[in-house]
């Protein structure tokens, strides 16, 4: 007999989203006192802060996990305030810096992974695409097409989850001291930073323009995640049938084509398809200038609670998992990639 006084989930939710508003609000009465630099990094870092110290007790636990969903919600509306006609003029340009960026990164980590350092095939692929596409989702993504084990998953995880915490404060740094431009910033974090969070936080940290462009450049790239899925998940079969020395059937030739493309239609973010929708109401004049700067700052309070849950996340023994090797390959990598990217956008944009 099921207990008639469990709590619905939005009574165990409640709490936990209580605290991630509480600590957004103590990170702009921070920054409104102490010149930090944007509220949102700094409620990252409050959060890391509780996290790693106090820890983060049970009874907040599911609230704290929600914050991913504010983060997805927060982008949709980010959709409203999307300035169609500068996007439209530099599309094709910003495009091929995407399409360069994300299979140099690829194809390095490949070669670094498996002929310098001697990684593990498959967890050269995980950090690959971690690296390349969206962080840990594509490590996820991809770990459900090539079925690596437990220890390689975890190896390319703390490995991402690092980066995603070096590059949030390297970034906006490096930026003020180049002195880019918000558009500049906004492409060059949105193409070369792993995951959306990260990428989200350190573009509005910078700027609310290059916010909107690293948001936009960054969900570009995570449509590719379905196809590098598909991808790895072709060439790791291939690889198994050929070491087995098996002939696959007809059927079992379609069943693996149904697989891949249903891993393809369902590598597309859902939260995606609501942030393109917004884009084409906007650009329809579907929104009054009021209505727009209500979103956009609706989407801009869900940020700074998605950031304050993103950093009660960040776990340091769980960067202290990731190995020498990994670190030195993605480092290499990274740099190579960022620096050249970021040399291509000032050329072109």
């Amino acid at each position: 007999m099921s207990d008639s006084r469990q709590p619905s989930p939005a009574w165990r939710i409640l709490p936990g989203i209580v605290l991630l508003v509480l600590v957004g609000l103590l990170a702009r009465a921070v920054t409104a006192i102490v010149p930090l630099g944007s509220h949102l990094l700094v409620a990252i870092a409050i959060g890391a802060l509780l996290a790693n110290t106090l820890g983060v007790p049970d009874w907040a636990a599911p609230g704290v996990d929600t914050h991913g969903f504010w983060l997805e919600v927060g982008i949709v509306l980010l959709g409203a305030t999307v300035a169609v006609g500068r996007v439209i003029d530099a599309g094709g340009r910003v495009l091929a810096i995407v399409f360069g960026a994300v299979s140099a990164t690829v194809l390095l980590v490949e070669i670094l992974s498996r002929w310098v350092v001697g990684i593990d095939e498959k967890a050269g692929s995980l950090l690959a695409a971690g690296s390349g596409i969206c962080g840990v989702s594509a490590v996820a993504a991809v770990a459900g097409a090539i079925d690596p084990d437990r220890g390689q998953v975890a190896y390319a995880t703390a490995t991402v989850l690092l980066f995603d915490a070096v590059t949030l404060i390297a970034y906006p740094a490096l930026g003020r001291l180049l002195d880019l431009s918000d558009v500049v910033f906004g492409v060059w974090a949105g193409t070369t930073m792993f995951s959306t969070g990260p990428v989200t936080a350190a573009g509005f940290a910078y700027s609310p323009a290059a916010g909107e462009w690293a948001v936009l450049v960054k969900l570009a790239r995570n449509v590719l995640i379905g196809v590098v899925a598909v991808g790895y998940a072709m060439y790791y079969a291939d690889g198994s049938d050929s070491v087995a020395g098996s002939t696959p059937t007809s059927r079992g030739r379609r069943a693996a084509l149904r697989g891949r493309l249903r891993q393809l239609r369902e590598g597309v973010p859902v939260f995606l398809l609501g942030f393109l929708l917004l884009v084409v109401m906007s650009a329809l004049g579907a929104f009054t200038p009021a209505q727009r700067t209500a979103i956009g700052t609706a989407s801009s309070w869900l940020f700074l609670v998605a950031f304050a849950g993103l950093g009660m996340r960040m776990n340091v023994r769980e960067f202290r998992e990731a190995g020498i090797a990994p670190v030195a390959v993605v480092l290499l990598a990274l740099v190579v990639v960022s620096s050249a990217t970021l040399a291509v956008t000032m050329a072109v944009l």
